[in-house]
């Protein structure tokens, strides 16, 4: 289930609780008269089941409630109440189907805004998977698979496609346009850099068994990239953030950036032409996955709640 804290001016108290009670996902309804300070008015407080939060979060907004006031939703573990486990009996749906647009693209957009600390992540892991390659180190690839940032803003990029969120796309838009092409400018010259002390060498790349991989497109690569992209988007649907880990190791984005630009560098224009295109192919296949469990995802749960308790 959900907490729900609503700050409210006095004269839409009454409101706001003609629309908590009029829900049968409700349940622990608490008013506080005079509780806000800055804004000035009521706190009101419910226990809501993920299945009607967003019907109550859009006729709370329809109230104007989140401009003069303030709308917040936290996660609730453990909840023992009759009331509120009658109130997710009588909810309809199914909370593991259950996907709460506000709460989604509240966290895609975090995940997808561009900063110091997502180009640092997204430098250091196509470091490590230059350094992978050069290497033909399997472990250190998956490593920067696991350390690389970038599910946040293609996931953005999903949402944003399918809510029809311009400023949502263009924040992710940024991130990706801006944050690669400084990691791969930071990583080409520490290529150079190894290039000249004697550290790598064309040979390096060209002779690679364990991590080729990376720029072997095909299509299953185009598959894996749909089938992460989906596991990915569930993940934060359903709010299952180990499956993440699954994602990540799955798809070769940052791997692919790192690799394209060590060969472009060295000189094994080939390679890096191959995997430049199993980037893209990474890329496109994740956002339209994301896009297609939005588009696809359940509403309605096949068994009726009744008979599962």
């Amino acid at each position: 289930m959900l907490h729900l804290r609503v700050i409210v001016p006095e004269d839409l108290r009454e409101d706001v609780l003609t629309v908590l009670r009029g829900e049968d996902g409700v349940a622990n309804l608490l008013l506080y008269p005079g509780a806000a300070l800055e804004p000035p008015g009521d706190e009101i407080t419910a226990d809501i089941a993920r299945e009607c939060a967003n019907g109550v979060i859009r006729q709370l907004k329809a109230l104007d409630v989140q401009h003069c006031g303030a709308i917040t939703l936290e996660v609730l573990d453990t909840v023992l109440s009759t009331r509120a486990h009658r109130a997710e009996i009588d909810a309809e749906g199914d909370p593991a189907d259950a996907l709460v647009w506000d709460e989604l693209i509240t966290r895609t957009r975090e995940d997808a805004t561009l900063s110091v600390t997502f180009v640092m992540f997204l430098t250091l892991s196509c470091l490590l998977a230059a350094v992978g390659a050069v290497t033909d180190s399997t472990v250190t690839v998956v490593g920067a698979m696991v350390l690389g940032p970038e599910f946040g803003p293609l996931a953005a990029v999903s949402v944003a496609l399918v809510r029809r969120r311009v400023d949502l796309a263009r924040r992710a838009g940024l991130a990706l346009l801006v944050g690669f092409p400084v990691a791969m400018a930071v990583t080409a010259v520490a290529t150079l850099a190894g290039e000249a002390v004697g550290w790598v060498s064309l040979d390096a790349v060209r002779n690679v068994d364990e991590v080729d991989f990376i720029f072997q497109v095909g299509p299953l690569s185009f598959v894996v990239a749909l089938l992460a992209g989906a596991a990915g988007m569930l993940s934060l649907v359903s709010s299952k953030s180990a499956a993440l880990v699954g994602v990540f190791i799955s798809v070769t984005t940052v791997p692919a950036a790192g690799f394209a630009v060590v060969a472009a560098i060295l000189g094994d224009w080939d390679v890096a032409a191959e995997s430049a295109l199993q980037l893209a192919v990474n890329l496109v296949g994740i956002v339209v996955a994301g896009v297609l469990v939005l588009v696809l995802r359940p509403r309605r749960h096949l068994i009726p709640r009744a008979a599962q308790t």
